[in-house]
């Protein structure tokens, strides 16, 4: 656990109720991001933000730090998420309105197949839309990994962590993700139009 995130629970524990409210403050967007990334609903997203949080305030006396605070808050978010897509029967997943995240750590291939011309703002956008429809073609553990990876930007050691799963099959599943991925783009635009939305045709 990183030691502010330590040390705000701690703080929480000893009675500091300000301690939650930067706690909220902080992951809100990611904790956004990731419901709204799995059930491509924003009213939906915010309700799942809110319960996810009235479930942290709820058990965060309790929290011994075993995990990372944000791999628990995300465990929470996810599982609450797929509650209410099992509820729908729904697997859709969002992830053009999570591009927009400003938390990212690194830029991956999604976000650079996007690219920040605005002369190509609409070609990106229609680009997004291709995103969720191949995104939404993926299987379940391949659509995480991208979200975590490419939205969340988290780190091969925070994914294995996250999800349970060595750091080489971290590493593998991402890679057949990922070209799952870059193969559905392919099909559905082309290479010529995958490199004029992200500017490579500029030299």
């Amino acid at each position: 656990m990183e030691l502010d995130d330590l040390a705000l629970v701690r703080r929480y524990q000893e009675g500091d109720q300000r301690a939650f409210k930067l706690l909220v403050e902080k992951y809100q967007r990611k904790v956004y991001a990731v419901a709204n990334a799995m059930v491509k609903d924003r009213e939906e997203a915010l309700d799942i933000s809110q319960e996810a949080f009235v479930k942290v305030h709820r058990n965060l006396a309790h929290f011994k730090g075993e995990s990372s605070f944000y791999t628990w808050l995300y465990r929470i978010t996810r599982n609450l998420a797929i509650d209410k897509l099992r509820a729908k029967r729904n697997e859709a997943v969002a992830f053009d309105d999570a591009l927009g995240t400003e938390d990212r750590a690194e830029p991956g291939f999604i976000a650079s197949a996007l690219g920040s011309n605005p002369q190509k703002t609409a070609l990106r956008r229609e680009l997004a839309e291709k995103l969720n429809h191949a995104l939404s073609q993926l299987p379940e553990k391949h659509r995480e990994i991208l979200v975590l990876r490419e939205v969340e930007g988290m780190s091969y050691e925070d994914l294995a962590e996250t999800l349970e799963i060595p750091k080489g099959t971290v590493m593998s599943r991402l890679f057949h993700a990922r070209s799952k991925m870059q193969k559905l783009l392919e099909d559905y635009l082309g290479e010529d139009r995958m490199a004029l939305a992200s500017g490579e045709d500029e030299g």
